[in-house]
């Protein structure tokens, strides 16, 4: 911050657009900001334009932030169906005349509408599809196509979440999705889970976590929206307890989380043994 404010010395004002604010972790920079003027550490008016797709991050903001910020919150509503397809429209001259089948820019847009409204997602189902029209050798682009393109861009998502994730959590995630496979039932004990998840952690060499933060680390994947849960009774014997199920297929968890086959057949083997 000192930095920043010797560069505001001969400036008279500043506009700081900050994306993603809610990655930094703390109110701190905001806090430094919005106090600058008036702790006599400049002279520049400043303004800042803070970006986040989180709604509720401005309610998590320290007191202290929201008493100085004078804020105006503006919120952008995801984009309906038929701005979309006027945003898709005007990338049709990317393909081809008449590639196009008349239903395709209509798909997409409801399609994008219905899950998220994000116009780069829909520009990227549109992309998607196209290619796939040629590496198929068709000779235009059908909503078929864009089926396909959804299907496997929700896929890809899914699978890049996983392998952005941290090692406990593939572990944990692996676990379940053993557990789902391998077994008639669709939901587990936070327990059940963990036996395995450490039977996991001894396969690949390393110290699992405490039980605690395995179930905080569940309860983010619930968060993702790659697993649920719940609390159950299991009566007088057994007490209240949480239960978890995958919301995805547990082939396409196994085969993620361990993305070279022969580990994967390695460590289920190693469970399967246990």
């Amino acid at each position: 911050m000192d930095y920043l404010y010797t560069l505001l010395d001969d400036a008279d004002v500043l506009i700081a657009i900050i994306d993603e604010i809610d990655k930094l972790g703390d109110d701190e920079i905001l806090f430094k900001l919005s106090r600058a003027e008036e702790s006599g550490k400049t002279g520049c008016y400043i303004g800042v334009v803070a970006i986040s797709n989180k709604i509720e991050y401005y309610e998590n903001l320290d007191e202290r932030v929201k008493s100085s910020f004078q804020d105006d919150e503006l919120v952008f509503h995801p984009y309906d169906a038929g701005q979309i397809r006027e945003i898709l429209s005007k990338r049709r001259d990317a393909f081809q005349p008449d590639v196009l089948e008349e239903g395709v820019i209509p798909r997409v847009a409801a399609l994008a509408a219905r899950e998220h409204g994000d116009a780069r997602k829909a520009i990227e189902i549109l992309s998607s599809a196209g290619k796939l029209a040629a590496r198929n050798g068709d000779s235009g682009v059908t909503e078929e196509h864009v089926d396909a393109a959804q299907d496997y861009a929700e896929m890809s998502r899914f699978q890049e979440l996983i392998r952005g994730s941290t090692p406990h959590s593939k572990y944990v995630l692996f676990a379940l999705a053993y557990l789902q496979k391998s077994s008639l039932k669709q939901a587990f004990s936070t327990g059940e889970i963990y036996r395995v998840y450490e039977d996991v952690c001894t396969s690949e060499g390393t110290d699992p976590l405490s039980h605690q933060r395995v179930l905080e680390l569940l309860k983010e994947w619930a968060f993702s929206d790659v697993t649920e849960n719940r609390h159950t009774g299991g009566g007088k014997s057994e007490g209240s307890y949480r239960e978890h199920s995958l919301l995805r297929d547990s082939d396409m968890v196994l085969d993620t989380v361990f993305e070279q086959p022969k580990t994967k057949q390695n460590i289920v083997s190693d469970l399967q043994n246990s």
